[in-house]
């Protein structure tokens, strides 16, 4: 089983309120799923390694969002596979499906860590269990590179709450993507569309942590990079890049699978 994959059905909490359609970071949060799905799989999920002191954090993530975004309450398809695992990396690639064409692809880089001296663990484990597929969805595993700034434009603050912990009792990955998307001006993502996102996290946060994020514009025009700080020091960096608003189909007109499920 190289590839795993699992279905899920656009909710309501997971749509963008102005679009009715999915939200990037929401489709970020189905990819996790399914990563931590497929480990248990071969149990490898978080409550396993618990059991081994140690613990999954995400590295970095690649998205490219190739296609136009699925409706509420449609149904979109998550394919995830292990395209390459050394010593200390685990990779998982990953497509999105809605309507058997694929709407976003990317890469994520996983790392094992030891609870007790919060350093990387080997993956020999993880290598062992999963067969690897060389299918790569992007051209290749690179390194995120920051771009150069040219400015700040925008700034957002937020003290990491109860509700941005996770069962590590560190920030939830996805708390950083909200707070990256929070620091862009409101008129800006009102009228624009994400197209990629490249997200490096650095170091871990906690509960009562006051994080400040700044976004500052680079050389090309609707590409910024976000920087989340601690006390000065970066914890993520996000790079993001955008486009204009296109007008989708109106929702009156929208062939809505729920109005087929209960015909008047």
């Amino acid at each position: 089983m190289p590839k795993y994959t699992k279905n899920y059905t656009v909710v309501l909490d997971d749509m963008d309120m102005q679009q009715y359609r999915l939200r990037p970071i929401s489709a970020i949060s189905y990819i996790q799923d399914t990563f931590a799905r497929y480990s248990a799989t071969r149990k490898m999920a978080a409550f396993d390694l618990q059991t081994k002191g140690q613990y999954w954090v995400i590295s970095e993530l690649n998205m490219h969002i190739i296609d136009t975004l699925p409706f509420w309450a449609e149904e979109i398809k998550v394919e995830l596979w292990f395209s390459e695992i050394s010593k200390l990396k685990i990779y998982a690639d990953f497509r999105l499906y809605y309507n058997n064409k694929v709407f976003a692809q990317g890469d994520s880089l996983w790392l094992i860590m030891d609870i007790n001296t919060r350093r990387v663990a080997r993956a020999d484990e993880m290598a062992a269990k999963f067969a690897v597929c060389k299918d790569l969805a992007l051209s290749a595993h690179s390194k995120i590179l920051l771009p150069d700034t040219v400015g700040e434009i925008s700034n957002f603050s937020h003290n990491i709450n109860i509700s941005d912990i996770d069962f590590n009792n560190h920030t939830n990955n996805k708390s950083y993507l909200h707070i990256a998307a929070m620091a862009l001006p409101e008129d800006f993502r009102k009228t624009h569309l994400l197209k990629t996102i490249q997200v490096r996290f650095n170091k871990e946060t906690f509960l009562g942590d006051s994080l400040i994020c700044r976004v500052y514009k680079t050389g090309q025009e609707n590409l910024f990079l976000h920087r989340i700080d601690k006390d000065g020091v970066p914890v993520c960096d996000v790079i993001t890049s955008w486009k204009n608003i296109e007008p989708y189909t109106t929702i009156v007109d929208y062939d809505l699978k729920v109005k087929s499920e209960y015909p008047l």
